[in-house]
């Protein structure tokens, strides 16, 4: 049997894409979706009344209308909230997007002497390659050095290079690491902005496993974790290494199975748990644990 193909585009008016279909003459969405990312559905304009009609979709499968897609073309349908926002990005935003893990981040500099100043990581890491921004966490009361730093670098070669070995600065051996929330944290304290590197997934079909979800976003950088509840609630929560790849899919509408999905920002209560019980008599170490394990809540458009 011959292979079919739809014409597909984005206006009615632009140079339509050929899309192939499946043997039964159906159109899968997630085929749409390589070509029109986002895409959530089709429409095309009826002959006879001059009316846009929608495409039957079920299931991630999209049917042509009276069994024949003709040589109609189909415009691509974005969902309302977010229809087309690479539109709106310019060109470097959009490659930011993609290939998030291929772009510079703050790398975390950890156990640095308390001398050290920033010019003086600044003359260190020079060495490496050229250095768009260092600086010394200090205290905000004293002015004192809290022992770690962050370094940013202009080309991702020269971060990999670093994150790859130790360095000796001030005659002390130093760490440099991506700044994930649980080390960020853990040295930043409750003075400092929590780094967030999970993003809430709504809109998930139960038939989505978390190796599918750590396939599809490990294409926008390292996926440290997935978690979705039990018994199933219709949405999941994934971890990125960099924070900055979590902001960046923020507010997205992402295709996944053929099926729309809607990501947001797993918003942390608060910056530490424990400074939460510091100031209540006896306070109980299992209590703040306890809390501390459900330290995301669902964004507000969910509940």
């Amino acid at each position: 049997m011959a292979e079919l193909y739809i014409r597909v585009g984005e206006d009615e008016n632009e140079e339509p894409m050929e899309i192939p279909s499946e043997d039964d003459g159906t159109v899968l969405l997630s085929t749409v979706a390589a070509q029109f990312p986002g895409a959530c559905g089709l429409r095309y304009r009826s002959p006879a009344s001059q009316c846009m009609r929608g495409v039957r979709l079920v299931e991630g499968i999209l049917h042509a209308p009276e069994n024949d897609w003709g040589s109609l073309v189909y415009v691509v349908n974005y969902p309302k909230d977010n229809k087309r926002k690479m539109d709106e990005m310019d060109a470097s935003s959009a490659v930011k997007m993609k290939r998030g893990i291929d772009r510079t981040s703050d790398l975390i500099i950890l156990g640095l002497p308390w001398k050290t100043s920033e010019q003086d990581l600044k003359d260190y890491f020079a060495t490496f390659g050229e250095v768009i921004m260092v600086q010394v966490k200090r205290d905000v009361k004293t002015g004192n050095s809290k022992g770690f730093g962050f370094v940013r670098f202009t080309e991702y070669e020269t971060q990999s290079k670093v994150i790859s070995q130790r360095h000796m600065i001030d005659g002390r051996w130093c760490d440099c690491k991506l700044p994930n929330s649980k080390v960020f944290n853990q040295y930043a304290g409750p003075d400092e902005p929590m780094r967030n590197c999970k993003i809430f997934v709504g809109r998930c079909t139960e038939d989505i496993t978390t190796d599918e979800l750590r396939q599809f976003f490990m294409q926008y950088g390292e996926v440290t974790d997935v978690f979705i509840p039990k018994p199933f609630r219709a949405f999941a929560f994934v971890t990125f290494s960099d924070d900055q790849v979590a902001s960046a899919l923020c507010g997205e509408d992402l295709i996944i199975k053929g099926v729309s999905v809607h990501i947001s920002n797993a918003e942390p209560k608060h910056n530490n748990i424990n400074q939460l019980f510091s100031n209540f008599p006896g306070r109980s170490p299992s209590l703040a644990a306890m809390f501390d394990r459900t330290q995301y809540r669902y964004p507000s458009s969910h509940v």
